[in-house]
């Protein structure tokens, strides 16, 4: 599996919100975590008509870094190290006292379930 480039991973981990959609959703403001060189986001609510089930019914998409749109698509993570890694990496980047509770909240079972890697769209 090719992973994102490590510029861009290095350049996505500094950023607090990505911009991203699946198909033809819109774009929207997510957090993203890097670990290990592997991007990765998480949906607070999965919603039915939210962007991650968006990118379940349509994995390719897209990402805006600055002005630069970037096709990539999103796969499931299934390793358990990989989403406790993410948890512990999303704890790390937004550790204000106004994210605690939704750092708190991405380590229920439920959230960590929504756990995707971006990667390059083929």
């Amino acid at each position: 599996m090719t992973r994102l480039p490590p510029a861009l991973a290095a350049a996505l981990d500094a950023v607090k919100y990505l911009k991203i959609r699946s198909g033809d959703h819109r774009f929207i403001h997510i957090w993203v975590v890097v670990t290990g060189g592997r991007v990765l986001v998480r949906s607070w609510n999965d919603k039915r008509d939210g962007w991650y089930r968006a990118f379940l019914a349509e994995p390719r998409g897209a990402i805006l870094l600055g002005e630069t749109e970037i096709p990539v698509r999103a796969v499931r993570v299934r390793s358990a190290r990989l989403i406790d890694a993410a948890s512990d990496a999303y704890a790390a980047k937004y550790d204000t006292k106004a994210n605690l509770k939704y750092t708190r909240g991405f380590r229920t079972m439920k959230r960590k379930a929504t756990t995707l890697e971006l990667l390059p769209a083929p």
